[in-house]
C-alpha cells in the first residue's frame, strides 16, 4: 500500500522523503522517481513536515515514533504524523497527546480497498483530525485516495475502520462455514454461488473473496489471517473501552483465532473457507 501511494505523492508534485526496510525494490523505484532516502525515522522526521506513516498496527506506529532514533527525537513542531495502519483507537489517543506535549500533530487516516487502488492513486481513506489539520492535508491525501471522508476528531478514523473491518471479517467467516455447509450437505460452491451472485447478497467483497475458491487466485484479496485476527483484537479492545458486549465480535474474532493459532496466519483472507473445511472434514473443490 504504502509504496503505491507514495509513489503517487511524488508523481504529483510533492517532494518525498522514504524509509523502507526488508524490501528494497520499492524503495529504488521510488529513489528513481525523484524521492529521497533516510536511514532513519527520525532522520526521515527531520526532512518532513508531514510524516506517512503505512505499517501492520499500533505497535509498529509507536516503535516508529517512540523509539531509539525515531520520529519523536526529529519532528519539528508544527509536523503532523499521519498513521494510515489499521491501530487501536485506545493507542492512537495515548500516542495523540505524547504528540501534542511536543507541539506535533496525530492524524489518523485509515485505508480502504487494495494495493491497487494504491497504484491508481484510487484509494478510500477515512480521517481524524481537526477541521484545520484535514484542510491542511486534503490535497496531500487527493494524490492518493479517490475518496478522503473526514470522519470526526483524533482516533475516529481508526474506529471507524475498525467497524468497516468487522463487517468485512464478518462477512469472510460468514462465507467460509456457509461454503462448508453447503458443501457437507451436497451444495458445491458453483452452485452456491448462483444463487447468491446477483441476487440481494452479492456484494464486492462476496465477489473478490470467492475468486479463491471458484477460481484458485491467491493473489484476489491479500490481507492476512494475522491481519484480520489483530484488527479483530483491536475491535474487542475498542468495545471493552466503550462497555459493549460484543458476542458477534468475539465470534468473528474467533473465526481467526484458530487458522492463526494453527500456522495459517501467512495465508489470505477468502482461504479462510479452505480452513474451515478442513476443521469439518471435507473439502472444497479447488479450481486453478
Amino acid at each position: 500500500m504504502g509504496h503505491g501511494m507514495a509513489k503517487n505523492i511524488v508523481e504529483k508534485g510533492y517532494p518525498l522523503t522514504v524509509m523502507g526496510h526488508r524490501n528494497r525494490k520499492p524503495v529504488e523505484d521510488l529513489l528513481g522517481r525523484g524521492a529521497r532516502e533516510a536511514k532513519t525515522p527520525r532522520e526521515l522526521a527531520q526532512d518532513s513536515t508531514i510524516v506517512f506513516l503505512c505499517v501492520t498496527g499500533s505497535r509498529e506506529v509507536e516503535s516508529l515514533v517512540r523509539g531509539k532514533d525515531g520520529l519523536l527525537e526529529g519532528l519539528a513542531k508544527g509536523s503532523v504524523v499521519v498513521d494510515c495502519s489499521t491501530s487501536d483507537p485506545n493507542s492512537t489517543v495515548a500516542l495523540a497527546a505524547a504528540l501534542e506535549a511536543a507541539g506535533v500533530t496525530l492524524v489518523d487516516a485509515p485505508l480502504s480497498r487494495t494495493p491497487k487502488e494504491a497504484w491508481e492513486g484510487t484509494l478510500d481513506t477515512m480521517v481524524g483530525a481537526s477541521p484545520e489539520v484535514f484542510a491542511r492535508l486534503k490535497p496531500v491525501l487527493d494524490t492518493w485516495a479517490g475518496r478522503v471522508i473526514h470522519i470526526g476528531g483524533t482516533a475516529d478514523g481508526h474506529r471507524m475502520k475498525l467497524l468497516n473491518n468487522f463487517i468485512a471479517m464478518g462477512y469472510a467467516a460468514l462465507y467460509a462455514e456457509a461454503l462448508t455447509l453447503a458443501q457437507k450437505v451436497g451444495i458445491t460452491p458453483e452452485r452456491f454461488d448462483s444463487v447468491v451472485r446477483g441476487g440481494r447478497m452479492d456484494c464486492g467483497f462476496y465477489q473478490t473473496f470467492m475468486r479463491w475458491t471458484l477460481e484458485g487466485d491467491r493473489d484476489a484479496h491479500k490481507f492476512t489471517l494475522s491481519n484480520a485476527f489483530k484488527d479483530m483484537r483491536y475491535l474487542e479492545s475498542m468495545a471493552d473501552a466503550a462497555g459493549l458486549a460484543n458476542p458477534v465480535g468475539n465470534a468473528v474474532k474467533n473465526a481467526y483465532a484458530l487458522p492463526v493459532a494453527a500456522g495459517k496466519g501467512d495465508d489470505y483472507v477468502p482461504m479462510l473457507a479452505t480452513y474451515v473445511a478442513s476443521l469439518n472434514g471435507t473439502s472444497l473443490p479447488q479450481k486453478g
